[in-house]
Formats: structure tokens, sequence, C-alpha cells
């Protein structure tokens, strides 16, 4: 006679998690205190100083921006002088694209790419946390020198030779190409700790067809930063060289070219416009889904359109260049190209509207932006496709026909996004719920003044009115326009203050949000919100695309990872099956004496190549601290 089979006792079960969960939080703990907060190597923790550092450099940048509108709202106003613009608009230039723009999405990758394919920590954590170190040190280093007068005043560009040893006196274009590389080391230390982390630590059964789209975009843009900005490195260096110790790069008496500046540095710098907008693209695509309440529309689109682009990308940077008297064969093709790849890109916007035409939408704050974005990207778009085209780009060359098309690019096709993914994804980050009022109300002051700020900027550019001047006569028929631009500003401006006190407001008192406030269907929703310091309890195993929808039941299973030391599972390139067991990094605080080490190398050396040499001692000395052995596999970098 077969006897039933009793049921296991639900009380063992609560406290066998119990005694899992609190083992883990012992081992993967960041001490409390400071060195704790300077040693921590917790991707989260590092993450979210990122973002807030990030959104800090915003802020610093929208008031140069504001200055700037203020000078310009009239015809011969005196608020500022030549240098004193120079300099501003050439920091906000720098800020926004060295110091804000790619680090935030690399930042938000930091925090969400080892949740969402399901691991406890980024690869090379202590790397991770070098990466932040160095990048607040160039940060610091660019608005320190702007403090005291000394900030870089030859344009977020730096064309030679005006950043040159003949014409750019004192330091402040040794200051800019200092920065340069000092956002570069983080961004490509970032670049390669996320290219690891997808294709080697991703939860098993999480094959190549069941990654989330935010995941294949930050792929992407990875290869993009680690092919991409060593062209700016080199640049950058060459010319501290050419400036602080007499080589001639760039120096065509002595058989350098000018020329070389503009195209190592567009080689960077159009790759850089992609490695910006495709975590935005990522973004929009992972977050459409529980907004529209199903799955994206082509998934495989979305995914090789982000490849074609990344590719593409390549192949466009002598657009800018269009007036520089190179051959017309070579601009035939680089009008060809630049106009295919608006193709990749109109095929994810068709599969955006496709998921949202075929929805039931639920008309959150996220999908506001989401939507506004779609609008704005599409402007910005098209015109990046007359500027392609050689005649019409060598009448609107240099004017603000430009400015406004990279904002709209810029700003419509990345802080769109962006704003849409704090609100998003601000209950995994503190837990607590972002007002929707505030938010839309925001949305709303930011979608009217954006464009009312600067779509009239086309007009201008049509009208003749150069870029990176800092007044204008008054018989020019600039005023009104200009004038009008700067009070829509005012409008984009009350909606970034009103975005900034609802995050600090919510993050204080705002609703506590539940796991998944969402019922989104990706892993990252799958553990608590915010997350503990070990991510998940037990490795989840991926059934589907959609998991938390799909099969959120099969997601915790028991796995054989040790609980006494912070262990990894390694699994397969294209099946994600598991291959090893595998000791990750435990805290250590020197990441920051390297960091340190290295700034104070990089800072003196603006001043006497002699850095280069003493400067690497203790560069040294705090590396071999960093890999020393301590006896156990899991504190080894």
């Amino acid at each position: 006679m077969n006897r039933p089979v009793a049921a296991p006792d639900t009380r063992d079960i609560d406290i066998e998690r119990t005694r899992l969960t609190d083992a883990l939080a012992e081992t993967w703990k960041t001490p409390s205190g400071i060195w704790g907060a300077l040693a921590t190597v917790d991707h989260k923790i590092i993450g979210r100083r990122y973002i807030f550092t990030a959104f800090v450099f915003l802020a610093l940048g929208g008031v140069l921006a504001a200055l700037m509108r203020i000078q310009l709202a009239q015809p011969e106003a005196r608020l500022l002088g030549p240098d004193r613009y120079n300099q501003i608009f050439t920091m906000h230039g720098a800020n926004m694209m060295f110091l804000f723009a790619v680090p935030v999405m690399e930042a938000v990758a930091v925090y969400l790419v080892p949740l969402m394919v399901g691991t406890r920590n980024i690869a090379f954590p202590r790397l991770n946390a070098f990466s932040y170190w160095i990048y607040l040190a160039g940060g610091t280093l660019l608005w320190t020198a702007f403090a005291l007068d000394m900030g870089p005043d030859v344009g977020w560009f730096a064309y030679v030779p005006l950043s040159g040893p003949q014409y750019g006196a004192g330091k402040r274009a040794d200051i800019w190409a200092q920065m340069i590389t000092f956002t570069e080391i983080s961004a490509l230390a970032v670049a390669v700790e996320l290219v690891v982390t997808i294709f080697k630590q991703r939860a098993p059964g999480m094959t190549l067809d069941r990654i989330p789209v935010f995941v294949w975009a930050m792929l992407v843009t990875s290869f993009l930063v680690i092919m991409a900005m060593p062209a700016i490195v080199l640049e950058s260096t060459s010319l501290i060289l050419d400036r602080l110790v007499g080589t001639h790069f760039f120096n065509p008496a002595e058989g350098g070219d000018v020329l070389l500046w503009q195209h190592l540095f567009w080689f960077f710098g159009h790759p850089e416009v992609y490695i910006i907008f495709l975590p935005a693209a990522g973004m929009v695509s992972t977050m459409i889904e529980p907004f529209a309440r199903r799955p994206a529309f082509g998934y495989l689109g979305l995914v090789m359109a982000l490849i074609a682009t990344g590719i593409l990308a390549f192949g466009l940077w002598v657009h800018h260049m269009f007036v520089a008297g190179l051959p017309r064969l070579g601009d035939s093709f680089f009008t060809a190209s630049s106009m295919a790849i608006a193709i990749p890109a109109g095929i994810q916007v068709f599969c955006w509207l496709a998921t949202l035409w075929d929805g039931r939408l639920v008309f959150k704050t996220p999908l506001l932006f989401i939507i506004g974005f779609i609008v704005t990207f599409v402007i910005g778009g098209l015109t990046g496709v007359m500027v392609a085209s050689v005649p019409f780009d060598t009448q609107v060359h240099d004017t603000y026909f430009v400015v406004a098309h990279f904002h709209y690019v810029l700003i419509g096709g990345a802080v769109f996004p962006l704003l849409a993914a704090i609100h998003y994804w601000f209950p995994k980050l503190t837990g607590r719920m972002m007002s929707e009022a505030l938010g839309q109300w925001s949305f709303w002051l930011i979608f009217v003044g954006f464009n009312a700020t600067f779509f009239p900027m086309h007009i201008l550019g049509l009208e003749g009115m150069p870029r990176r001047v800092y007044t204008y006569q008054p018989d020019l028929p600039w005023h009104g326009l200009n004038l009008f631009i700067s009070l829509s500003a005012v409008i984009l401006i009350a909606g970034f203050l009103l975005f900034f006190i609802n995050a600090i407001r919510s993050a204080r008192v705002g609703e506590v949000a539940l796991d998944n406030p969402w019922d989104a269907p990706t892993l990252e929703w799958a553990t608590t919100s915010p997350p503990p310091s070990y991510n998940f309890a037990m490795i989840p195993v991926v059934g589907s695309l959609h998991p938390l929808w799909d099969d959120r039941d099969s997601l915790a299973v028991a796995n054989g990872l040790r609980t006494d030391r912070r262990e990894l599972v390694v699994t397969t390139l294209a099946a994600a099956e598991p291959q090893a067991r595998e000791a990750s990094p435990r805290n250590s605080i020197w990441p920051l004496w390297a960091a340190i080490a290295t700034a104070i190398m990089l800072i003196w050396s603006i001043f006497s190549p002699w850095a280069v040499v003493w400067g690497s001692v203790p560069v040294a000395v705090a590396l071999i601290g960093w890999f020393w052995p301590k006896g156990a596999p899991e504190d080894e970098s």
C-alpha cells in the first residue's frame, strides 16, 4: 500500500531560506563607515554614485547653458565677455559630452546589467570602483580649473591650431586634453566589465535570443567604446606632447597635419553619438513592454538594428568635415553611409510604434517620456539626413541649424529616454516610487520647453546666425528669435528643476515600492527593491525572453554556490550553460589609492613631462597592492 508523501514543512523551508540569506548578507556586505564606503566593490553602490555624480554635472552644465541664453537674449549684451563666454560654451559642451552623456549611460548599465542577466556582481568589480574614482577626478579637475579661470576655451572639439602651442596660451587646452584622458580611461574600464559580464555571467538558460534588449544595447555600446575611444586618447596625448615637449603631430610647418586632428576626433566623435543613443534605444525597447502590456514587437529586428547601427557608426565621421576641402568622391561615400544609418534607426522606431499600436497602454510618466522621445528623435533624425547632404551642409555648417540638430538628437534621443528610465527604475534604485503627478508636470514642462527652445534654432541657422558667437549686432534679424528661445529655456529649466525636486523628495518620503511595481518581465524585478547586497539568493534559471511573465515560478532553483565566500556562476557564451564557479573579489581600498596616484600623475603631467616618470612610481605601488595575493582566491582581482 502506497503511503502519501508528506508535504514539506513550510516552516523548515522558511528557516532554511533565512539561513541562506543571512549567510549571503554577511559574505557580500559592505562594511559601514568611511572605510566601507571607500572600499566597496558592490556594483549597485558604485552605479548609484555614478548616476548621482553624472546628474550633478548635468545640473552644472545646465547652469552654463542658462548663462549663454541670458547673454544671447539681447544684442550686444554685456553679461559675459568674449573670454568668459568661450570658456562657458567650451565647458558646457565638454561637460555634457564627456562628464554626463556617456558616463550616465554606462552608470545605468553598471547598476542594471548584472541584475538583468541574473548575476551577483559585475565582472572585475575592483576595476569598476577604480573607474568611478577616475571619472570623479576628471570632472573635479575640469570644474576646479574653471573656477580658477583656467577652464578650456577652445570648444569641446578643441580644433588645432587654436588649441596648439601657437595659439592656445596657458594651460587651458592642457586641462581639456587631460580631462579626456580621465574620462576615457573610466569609460574603457566600464566597457570591458560589461562585455565580460554579458558574455560570461548570464544566468543559466539566458541564451543569446533571451538577452534583454537593453543588455544587447550595452554590449554593442561597449564594443563601440573599446574601438572608438582609443582614437581620442591618442589624439589628446599627441596634443599634450605638442604643447609640452615640442613634438609636431599637428604642425604643418614641421610635417604635421591639422586635418589629422579632425579625422581622429570625429572617428571617435561620431560613434560617440551612438554610444549615447544606443543605450537610450535599449532602454526604450525594454521599458515599453510593461506600459504596452505586451512583448516588444520585432525583438530580432531591434537587436539587429542595434548591431547595424554600431557597425555603420564607424563610416560617418567625415560628414563633420564636408567643408574641409576633402575629395568629393570621399564626401559622396560618407553622404551615402550617413543616410544609410537612418534605416536601422527607422526599424527601431517602427517596432516601437507597432508595440504601442497593438498594446494596452498604461499612461504613466515613463511612457510619456518614451512618446516624447520618439517625436523629438524623429525630428532630429530628419535634420540629420539633411546635413548629410554636401550642398545643404555647406550652407548650414557652423550655424545654429547644427546646434538645433544635435540637441534634438542628444536631448531628444538620449535625455528623454534617460528621464523615463530614472522614473522607471527609481524603485529599483531606492525602494520608493517617484511622484506621478510631479513626473507628468515635469514631462510637459520639459517637452514644451525643449521644442520651444531648440526648434527655432533651425530657423536662426537658416537665417545665417553662426555658432559660438558671444554677441551680435542689433541690425541683424536674430533678436526676436533669440529672445523667444531664451524665454522658452526658462520653461525647460523649470521642468528639470521639478524633476530634481521630485527625485530628491521621493528618495526620502516617496511611496514605498513593491518588488515589481510595473509588473515588468525582466530579471532585475525578480529580486527585492532595492536589491540585497548579493542580488539573488539563488541564481535564477531562465527559460524565455520574458521570464517574469512566462516562467516566474521556475526562476529560483537550488544552486551549488558557497555562502562563505563570494561566488558567481560562469556560463558559456552562446547557450549560457553553467561552466564554472568563480570567486568574486572582496572590498578593497586599493582601487581608490590607484585612482589617486593616477590622478596625481596625470594632473602633474600638465605642468611637467617628468611627471610621467616619477608619477608612475606611486601608480605601480598602488597596483602592486591591488594585485598582491592575499591567500584566498576570492581576495584576488
